[in-house]
């Protein structure tokens, strides 16, 4: 952990008594003890909320909501708290409403493929609810053993298996909200489509800026009939990039296609022992998902256009369990980093499929220019990037180094044509990279839409808008009948 945000006291005693007073006094927390394992996320920025409350059931949110908005706090709401950008971070202080109670899987349809969740409910939960009906929730993320459907919602989270089957907002068919002023609002249907403008789509991946959400209906998927893992070494990184552009040209789109350099393939060998060479200079994990004879096929090609590129071994997983062992290597990957550096800043962005090769060689200049190990695992089928920028905390400068070479890394992405973000969100981590990403117009459509869903700037403040075009320091202005979209 890193750099923090300092907070001005915002909590009078009066609307702390109130809040408690809504969840129960064993629900709430106020002491500095309890308060510091809630100012962190997994990224490098730090600040304390003034109270965390745990709320059991909507009415909760929204009371809570209407008494924070009464006493003019900042509201932050929390999942498990393993996103990377700061999204979770109360940043101006004042209430942090944490969803870690409000955990049940209310409804599973399986003949409409569905299932009904609060917000709190694990990832991977709601495919090992139905995974004996050969049924899953197919967005992955490496935490997903951790993290929450609601912060899932929030990010907007991908994983390793997005290439296919998309994002968290692909799967997400209806929400239940609170929003700034206290009211409960729906959105969509159990059915694909449904009438007038998508705000589900609106408010997946809006950080918890306009709207605390408390309950999510998903769409499940029915497991394939085959799955064929593939393991594909390189004694080039380049080559191994050359690889995934090679593989789409050919018409097929795996499930997943996961890239880890030699640097990060060591250390995740070291911790996991699951399979990965040691004398490799890249590797590519590849899935197949789908009918028997066309993931059959489809691996034959596949080994072609590994040949072509230059491979040096192309491996498929022969069991269950030697897939789950290298699956389980790449999904614990951040924790094999922690083994050799205990400090590390994960980045990430996305270019097009035919600039990995371009942004690896950017990504090894970094590495030479400030000093630091960079370490590259990601999603290479989509191009999302995830640098991993080891430092020291101790050695002064060797944080504010890595935050360069991050943002040097992610303004490389924008002028290739990606993205300051695939998966992680803005946070107040790349907040203010939106202004080199987006020109000014675009910001300020961005700020009046959350303008219009919470005119007083008390959800999740300092987030997403650069400075001056969001509400870090400066409320923005209350809506008039000239600001309004």
């Amino acid at each position: 952990m890193a750099s923090s945000t300092t907070t001005s006291p915002t909590l009078s005693d009066v609307a702390r008594n109130e809040l408690a007073a809504i969840v129960g006094p064993r629900h709430a927390l106020t002491r500095a003890e309890d308060l510091a394992l809630y100012e962190y996320d997994g990224g490098v920025d730090k600040a304390r909320p003034e109270m965390v409350v745990f709320p059991t059931q909507t009415e909760q949110v929204a009371n809570l909501v209407r008494t924070a908005i009464r006493h003019e706090l900042p509201i932050t709401g929390r999942g498990a708290g393993t996103g990377l950008s700061g999204g979770a971070i109360p940043r101006r202080g004042g209430l942090a409403i944490s969803f870690a109670r409000m955990n049940r899987i209310l409804e599973i349809d399986l003949p409409n493929e569905r299932m009904r969740v609060q917000p709190g409910v694990v990832n991977l939960d709601i495919s090992l609810a139905v995974a004996r009906d050969k049924f899953f929730y197919a967005p992955d993320p490496s935490s997903q053993r951790a993290c929450t459907i609601g912060g899932n919602v929030a990010e907007n989270a991908g994983g390793p298996h997005t290439l296919a089957y998309g994002v968290t907002t692909n799967h997400v068919i209806s929400l239940e909200m609170v929003l700034a002023d206290g009211s409960v609002v729906r959105t969509g249907a159990k059915t694909t489509d449904s009438a007038g403008y998508d705000l589900t789509g609106l408010f997946t991946g809006s950080e918890g800026t306009m709207a605390l959400v408390t309950e999510v209906t998903v769409r499940l998927m029915r497991a394939p009939e085959a799955v064929k893992t593939i393991l594909v070494i390189f004694d080039s990184a380049l080559d191994c990039g050359r690889t995934v552009a090679g593989i789409t040209a050919r018409a097929i789109t795996p499930v997943a296609v996961e890239m880890l350099d030699g640097v990060m393939l060591r250390m995740v060998e070291e911790a996991t022992h699951a399979g990965f060479p040691m004398n490799a200079e890249a590797v590519l994990l590849i899935e197949l998902e789908g009918l028997r004879e066309q993931v059959d096929e489809q691996a034959e090609q596949i080994r072609e256009v590994c040949a072509e590129c230059g491979s040096r071994e192309f491996r498929i997983a022969r069991s269950a369990e030697e897939r789950d062992l290298l699956w389980k290597g790449r999904k614990n990957a951040f924790g094999a980093v922690g083994r050799v550096s205990p400090f590390y800043y994960v980045q990430d962005g996305v270019v097009p499929r035919t600039k990995i090769p371009a942004a690896l060689d950017f990504v090894r200049q970094t590495s030479e220019k400030y000093g630091l190990t960079i370490s590259n695992i990601f999603h290479a089928g989509d191009g999302n990037l995830h640098p991993i920028i080891l430092f020291d905390m101790r050695k002064p400068g060797d944080l504010e180094k890595a935050q360069h070479a991050g943002e040097d890394i992610l303004d490389f992405c924008i002028s290739a044509g990606g993205s300051i973000t695939g998966e992680h969100g803005v946070g107040m981590e790349k907040m203010e990279l939106m202004a080199h990403q987006f020109p000014a117009n675009s910001l300020e459509l961005i700020g009046a839409i959350k303008q219009l869903f919470d005119p007083t700037c008390n959800l999740n403040p300092g987030k997403v808008l650069p400075t001056g075009r969001g509400c870090m320091e400066i409320r923005q202005r209350p809506l008039t009948s000239t600001n309004t979209l």
